[in-house]
C-alpha cells in the first residue's frame, strides 16, 4: 500500500528529498510489484464501486498530522465510485473548549451532560471541524493525490434529532439522540458524486440544537441508508481476545458478548463496538473497526483479502464447504506450486473437474484458500485422504485440520471405517493427527496397483 502516493504529516506536497543517514528515502517500488498490487486489489476495486459507506472518523484523529492522508484515501475511494458519508467525532474539542472556559465537563454513563454553556462548546467545536474537513476535500496541489479532485464536501440539517431528556434522575439538557436521517437528501448528494458530512450536532423540528453521539449518528446513518459497509477510524482502538491477539470476525452474537463482559477498559472503544454491533444487528452487511494510527488502515482493509482491523459481520467471512465447478481454477492454483515442488502429483484440469464432487475447499472472501479430496474404496471400507494443501500464507492455523475432521464425518457417513494416506513431505503432521505407519500391503489391491514406486510415498492409516 506505499504504491499509493502518501501526503507527509500535515498534508501538501513535499519535493523529492536527498538520502542522507538521518533522513533515508524509501526505495521505489518496482514496476512489477505495483502491477501485481492492482491487479490483487481490483477485484474489490470492482465490488466496492457504487456502494454505499458511512465511515466514522473519531474526534482524536481529527487534530493529528495524519488526518491529510486520511482525506487523500478517503478522496481515492471517491473517485473509484464508493458512495460516502463521513461522520465526525468531536468529544475531545469539545472537552478542551470547555476547559479553556474554565467549565467543567460532565457525563453519566460515557454521555455527556450538555448545559447551555457546553453548548456553546459543541457549537464551536462542530464548527470548527467543519471549516477544517471542507478546506482539506478542497486541496488541489499538483502533483498531490488531490490534485483535479474537485470533491464536493456536503453538509447540512441531514440530521434530526431530539431530547434526551431526564434519565435516572440527570436532566441532560441539550444532550439528544438522533431522531431520523434525511436519507432521500442525502442519496440526492451521494447520486451527484457529493461526499455527504455529518456532524454529532442535530436540530429538532422546534428548531432547538443538540449535542449528539458521533457513533449514534454513524450507525444510525448507515442502518437508514442500507449501507453496505460502516467503518470506524479511530486511534488506538483493538478489539483482543483473551490471549490479546487481534479478532479480525466477529458476528453480531459475538460483538454482543463481548460488550456483556464489560471488559473494555476504554469507554471509546465500547462505544465503537456498540456502534458496530448495532450497525450489523440491523442490516449493514459489515462494520469496520481500523487504529487510525496505522498507516494506509483504510486502504488495506478495503483492498487487501486479510485487512488489518476487526470486522463485526452478518455474512460467514470464510467458509468450509463442498467443491463446486466454478472452484476448479482456484484450487489448480492452489496446488500448482505444490506440484511443482513434487510434493503432490499432479492433476489436469480435465481430471480435476471429473473428479470435483470429492474435493472440500475452505473459501474466504472468494478466494480458495485451502482443499482436500476424499476418494473411497466402499467394497474394502477405506478411503484415500488426498490433495491436502493450505495457502501458505494460512498455514499453522489448523485449517488442514478442519478439513480433515470434516472429510473423517463425510468418510463415516459412507460407512468406511478407516482413511489412509501417502504422503513423501508432510508425515508428521498425519502422525500428530492420529495416522500410523503402514506397508502398502494397507492400501486397497485397487490402489496398490496403481502406487508409484519411484515417488516412494510413506503410507499412514487412521481408524475412524
Amino acid at each position: 500500500l506505499n504504491l499509493i502516493w502518501s501526503a507527509p504529516p500535515g498534508g501538501g506536497y513535499t519535493p523529492p528529498m536527498s538520502s542522507s543517514p538521518e533522513n533515508p528515502v524509501p526505495s521505489t517500488p518496482s514496476a512489477s510489484d505495483q502491477v501485481n498490487w492492482f491487479r490483487n486489489s481490483s477485484p474489490y476495486i470492482n465490488a466496492h464501486r457504487g456502494r454505499t459507506f458511512v465511515v466514522l472518523l473519531g474526534g482524536e484523529v481529527l487534530d493529528t498530522p495524519r488526518l491529510p492522508t486520511l482525506v487523500h484515501d478517503l478522496a481515492l475511494l471517491n473517485a473509484l465510485g464508493v458512495k460516502l458519508v463521513l461522520v465526525h467525532g468531536a468529544r475531545p474539542q469539545i472537552s478542551q473548549r470547555l476547559e479553556a472556559a474554565g467549565l467543567e465537563s460532565r457525563f453519566e454513563h460515557h454521555t455527556r451532560i450538555t448545559d447551555s454553556n457546553a453548548l456553546e462548546a459543541v457549537m464551536a467545536a462542530v464548527g470548527a471541524l467543519r471549516l477544517k474537513l471542507e478546506g482539506l476535500f478542497s486541496m488541489g496541489l499538483a502533483n498531490s493525490p488531490m490534485h483535479n479532485a474537485a470533491i464536493q464536501l456536503i453538509s447540512g440539517n441531514f440530521v434530526i434529532a431530539k431530547p434526551v431528556g431526564v434519565r435516572n434522575g440527570f436532566d441532560y439538557q441539550h444532550t439528544g439522540e438522533v431522531r431520523r436521517i434525511e436519507v432521500d437528501a442525502i442519496r440526492q448528494q451521494m447520486d451527484a458524486g457529493n461526499v455527504v458530512l455529518l456532524s454529532p450536532l442535530g436540530s429538532s423540528p422546534t428548531g432547538e440544537l443538540f449535542n449528539l453521539n458521533a457513533e449514534d449518528v454513524a450507525s444510525t446513518a448507515a442502518i437508514a441508508l442500507g449501507a453496505d459497509k460502516m467503518i470506524v477510524l479511530s486511534d488506538g482502538i483493538r478489539i483482543e481476545d483473551k490471549e490479546q491477539r487481534l479478532l479480525r470476525e466477529l458476528s453480531p452474537q459475538e460483538a454482543g458478548r463481548l460488550l456483556g463482559e464489560e471488559r473494555f477498559t476504554d469507554s471509546a472503544v465500547e462505544r465503537q463496538l456498540t456502534a458496530a454491533y448495532h450497525a450489523a444487528s440491523n442490516g449493514v452487511a459489515r462494520a469496520h473497526l481500523l487504529d487510525a494510527s496505522e498507516d494506509g488502515a483504510l486502504l488495506k482493509e478495503l483492498f487487501t483479502r486479510d485487512g488489518c482491523g476487526t470486522m463485526v459481520t452478518r455474512e460467514t467471512y470464510e467458509t468450509l464447504r463442498g467443491a463446486r465447478i466454478d472452484d476448479v481454477g482456484g484450487i489448480l492454483e492452489l496446488l500448482e506450486p505444490l506440484e511443482q515442488n513434487g510434493v503432490l502429483v499432479r492433476r489436469s484440469r480435465e481430471l480435476l473437474e471429473n473428479e470435483i464432487q470429492r474435493f472440500v475447499i475452505i473459501e474466504r472472501d472468494g478466494m480458495v484458500i485451502a482443499c482436500a479430496a476424499l476418494y473411497p474404496f466402499a467394497a474394502d471400507h477405506i478411503g484415500e485422504l488426498a490433495c491436502v494443501a493450505v495457502h501458505p500464507h494460512y498455514r499453522n492455523s489448523e485449517r488442514g485440520l478442519q478439513m480433515l475432521r470434516y472429510l473423517e464425518r463425510r468418510a463415516r457417513e459412507q460407512g468406511l471405517k478407516s482413511l489412509f494416506v501417502l504422503t513423501t513431505h508432510t508425515a508428521h503432521w498425519f502422525r500428530e493427527q492420529g495416522f500410523d505407519p503402514a506397508g502398502v500391503e494397507a492400501l486397497p489391491e485397487q490402489r496398490q496397483q496403481l502406487y508409484n514406486w519411484q515417488r516412494n510415498s510413506k503410507v499412514f492409516v487412521k481408524r475412524l
